[in-house]
């Protein structure tokens, strides 16, 4: 489906972005480990949270979904079976990296994964190692990707150093040491979102923090609470740079995880001298995720200045690391992101994709091994992108159509729904309001 995306005029108004994706997965993964019923709301019902209700269904638990809310009577921690069935991660790169550390630990039992044409190229291999050194089995396809199979056995824990800072391969591992023989350390280089271990710590999970240094025991069974789910900051992200880019914007945005593992964008953001508002509202109640501070967040146009992110920045905002190449677009002087070389490893090479895309729209960008440098230019052209079936692009096109000269057209809008249905009727409403 190709969407056009016209030079706007002011955005403004209120809306509440879709729950949080990653927050959603693991919602749904733990509430699958427990033998009582779970109600989670505001479940984010986009394509990759289906995947991940879907994969559940298939280990053997109950699920019932009616609009934002779902039901989970689980399996209990060591209950999962496929019974033969292959686990369709679809196109969700965290289902897929994070459902195998709880697999890992289920002895005698196999299960086989795959997904669509885009998660084929996703490698596995950084979850297969840790897997493998506590005991699993990781059979992959050329050793390294998906479709691979998970054969289950005794676990024991390990020391893991992290080659790169992954939130996705820290949490696998940690999911399969609720299974292990003794405890399971995972060492960050630096923090990356830490959504597993406030949900784990907040289900009596034997789990502590020391610097870096994630260390987790093994349980006998989860008990979960009932589950709620705040909006995304990465889907945030999106109407949050158009109010930026597009003069005479004030929007506010709504309920939003401000958790401080994943605000990235907002202080490279205000560092480039965006206007953004906000108080943040810690959760006092006893639903999980318990201590996942939310706020609403206002948001002005105005004139911006280039920036460098680099080191502990490039975890906190990797998913918005495309959103930082076009806000370099419009600013004075040069923005350079590096360190980044995860983001060849997400839905496409979003190193590629991205300075590509931006380029055919008339941007001053050049790719780097782990990063970019954009030249501001006082804006962008327009033109054509292909979204290359990935979800953050496609949006990114959209972001860059309503802040730019001529209009963009984006080739796979349909993209979007992974992980923000509806993302095209609350940019009209910001337009209408």
């Amino acid at each position: 489906m190709d969407v056009t995306f016209a030079p706007s005029g002011p955005l403004q108004g209120r809306l509440t972005p879709p729950a949080d994706k990653s927050i959603s997965h693991r919602a749904a993964m733990v509430a699958a480990m427990a033998t009582e019923p779970v109600t989670i709301t505001g479940y984010l019902t986009a394509e990759d949270t289906l995947s991940t209700l879907e994969a559940v269904r298939t280990l053997g638990a109950d699920v019932q979904r009616e609009g934002t809310t779902v039901k989970v009577r689980g399996v209990g921690l060591r209950g999962p079976d496929a019974r033969g069935t292959t686990i369709d991660v679809g196109n969700a790169g965290t289902l897929m990296r994070l459902l195998p550390g709880w697999l890992a630990g289920q002895e005698g039992r196999e299960f086989r994964f795959d997904g669509d044409s885009s998660i084929r190229k996703r490698p596995v291999d950084r979850i297969a190692v840790p897997l493998g050194r506590m005991g699993a089995r990781i059979e992959a396809t050329d050793g390294r990707l998906p479709p691979f199979v998970v054969r289950g056995t005794k676990l024991h824990g390990i020391r893991y150093e992290l080659p790169v800072a992954s939130a996705q391969v820290k949490s696998c591992v940690l999911l399969a040491g609720l299974l292990a023989e003794g405890e399971t350390t995972v060492v960050e280089p630096v923090a990356s979102r830490d959504h597993t271990e406030r949900m784990l710590t907040h289900l009596g999970v034997p789990l502590r923090r020391s610097g870096n240094e994630i260390t987790i025991g093994p349980v006998d069974a989860l008990t979960v609470d009932d589950i709620q789910v705040p909006a995304d900051i990465s889907s945030a992200a999106f109407p949050i740079v158009a109010a930026v880019l597009v003069g005479g914007s004030d929007v506010t945005i709504e309920n939003v995880n401000v958790n401080w593992t994943r605000t990235g964008i907002l202080t490279i953001l205000r560092r480039m001298g965006a206007q953004i508002e906000g108080e943040v509202e810690q959760r006092a109640d006893g639903a999980i995720p318990a201590g996942e501070p939310t706020a609403d967040l206002q948001v002005t146009a105005g004139p911006l200045r280039g920036t460098v992110v680099e080191g502990d920045e490039i975890p906190l905002a990797i998913d918005e690391l495309p959103l930082v190449a076009l806000l370099g677009c419009f600013a004075e002087g040069e923005t350079i992101v590096r360190g980044a070389e995860e983001l060849k490893h997400k839905e496409s090479d979003r190193i590629a994709t991205v300075v590509d895309g931006l380029r055919g729209l008339g941007a001053t960008i050049e790719a780097t091994d782990d990063g970019f440098v954009v030249q501001g230019a006082g804006g962008i052209r327009g033109g054509t992108i292909a979204a290359h079936g990935d979800h953050r692009l496609a949006m990114l096109g959209a972001v860059a159509g309503l802040a730019s000269r001529e209009g963009v057209r984006v080739v796979g809008m349909e993209a979007a729904d992974v992980s923000y249905p509806g993302f095209g009727d609350h940019v009209a409403r910001l337009q209408q309001a």
